[in-house]
């Protein structure tokens, strides 16, 4: 697939119309591109080879991703995210860090008709504003035309209003190169973007379980392209073992930890001639299908043992003082694959093993929430469960005294792990209450 050729000639009467602004002769930007050799791609900021280490992150503390190593960050949204995209792009350039700014795109899926013209034009005029409002920015690094719009799309010309807008910002903006973010290496979206948008730049693929099969599906498709990998970490909640009763098992900060390592060492860092550009998921916090599933720090602002692994990645040394170590919770001396099934009002035990690389003295705490019923997809946002309070004795220890609530259904129990120095560990395992 080719994607830097002409403008479909379909396009023309839109872009023409559309257009009109070109770079400024005052610029600040500073020129990325991406360049190839004998089959390896490399990305140029400056004239100079650029490797990014980066992560997702839209709101939380720029200083600790600098501080521990990383030099740029993606986003979702310019005017829908948590702080004003202004505000971001300032900071990040303070802070010597750049930006893949997302440009927000509807998706069908939440009802956008991509055969509405009028709905279409309004759109392509919101993003050429946004476009022309930070393509000057220094701290600019590369545009993402939506994410994931490939998720659930069955109208084709979701990728003719990409395309255009490709365009237009190539006219406009020379400087900084274009892609979309798809769900997975989605074959069918592939072939779609190679026929109707072929002014995309590259094209990036976010997995999570399904990274350890992304050079298989490069290799089996003949896919020479570069790409990049904007979203990457913890297993997906679609990917794991669920109990009997529909409950998706989540590994500890641990085992999470060991799979971002995992990932990056096996897959990204072998597959640098083609994968030129990475951001880990997610620095921050958020819920989906669990309030610990995906993020990289607890809701209270400690770091989790993944943040150590991405430290050591991006400074090839662990930061001096690391997250704690544990393991998998024991509720009535069973695991989450066994099943658990607990009798309302009844009293049981629950444990956790907990190492500290440091010898830190260490602070539990305990609590049980109702499970997720949340039906939401793709990241979509969701309500987290409420906690249930009073069941739990001592709830500061490593080993509990629980009372299974009165109500029969689905729960699950919470164990996070703290240092004193800002480091925490977490584990759950979720339960079923006759």
């Amino acid at each position: 697939m080719t994607w830097r050729t002409a403008i479909r000639i379909s396009s023309l009467p839109l872009l023409i119309a559309a257009l009109g602004a070109s770079a400024s002769a005052s610029s600040n930007a500073i020129e990325v591109k991406i360049v190839e050799k004998n089959g390896t791609y490399q990305l140029l900021r400056g004239g100079k080879p650029y490797h990014i280490k980066g992560a997702g992150i839209d709101h939380s503390d720029l200083t600790q991703l600098a501080a521990h190593g990383g030099n740029s960050f993606r986003t979702w949204a310019v005017d829908d995210g948590p702080i004003p995209a202004q505000q971001l792009l300032d900071r990040a350039h303070q802070l010597g860090l750049t930006v893949s700014l997302c440009l927000e795109f509807a998706r069908e899926r939440h009802g956008f008709d991509y055969d509405d013209p009028q709905a279409v034009a309004r759109q392509f005029e919101e993003t050429k504003a946004r476009v022309l409002k930070y393509k000057d920015h220094p701290a600019l690094l590369t545009w993402i035309i939506g994410n994931e719009l490939n998720y659930g799309f069955k109208n084709p010309k979701v990728y003719d209003a990409v395309n255009d807008v490709a365009a237009m910002i190539k006219q406009i903006d020379p400087n900084h190169p274009v892609t979309t973010a798809l769900a997975a290496f989605d074959h069918k979206a592939l072939a779609v973007i190679s026929e109707r948008a072929p002014n995309l730049d590259f094209v990036s693929f976010q997995s999570y379980g399904s990274l350890y099969d992304l050079p298989k599906e490069v290799e089996k498709t003949n896919f020479s392209q570069p790409y990049f990998v904007t979203e990457w970490g913890s297993i997906g909640h679609w990917e794991v073992g669920k109990t009997e009763w529909g409950a998706p098992i989540e590994q500890t900060s641990s085992e999470k930890a060991e799979n971002y390592k995992k990932s990056y060492e096996t897959i990204l860092e072998p597959q640098a001639h083609q994968a030129i550009g990475n951001y880990v998921f997610l620095w921050g916090q958020k819920q989906e299908k669990t309030p610990t599933w995906y993020g990289m720090f607890l809701d209270s602002g400690e770091k989790t043992e993944a943040v150590d692994v991405m430290h050591y990645i991006w400074n090839h040394r662990w930061p001096d003082n690391r997250a704690p170590k544990v393991s998998p919770i024991k509720l009535n001396e069973k695991t989450a694959p066994e099943n658990v099934k607990l009798r309302s009002g009844m009293e049981y035990t629950a444990k956790i093993d907990v190492d500290d690389p440091d010898n830190d003295k260490l602070t539990y705490k305990w609590e049980i929430r109702y499970e997720s019923t949340a039906t939401q997809e793709g990241g979509d946002r969701e309500e987290i469960p409420a906690v249930i309070n009073g069941l739990i004795s001592a709830p500061s220890k490593q080993q509990v005294k629980l009372v299974a609530p009165t109500q029969p259904g689905a729960y699950r129990l919470f164990a996070y792990i703290y240092d004193g120095h800002n480091n925490a560990a977490h584990a759950n395992i979720p339960f079923y209450v006759k």
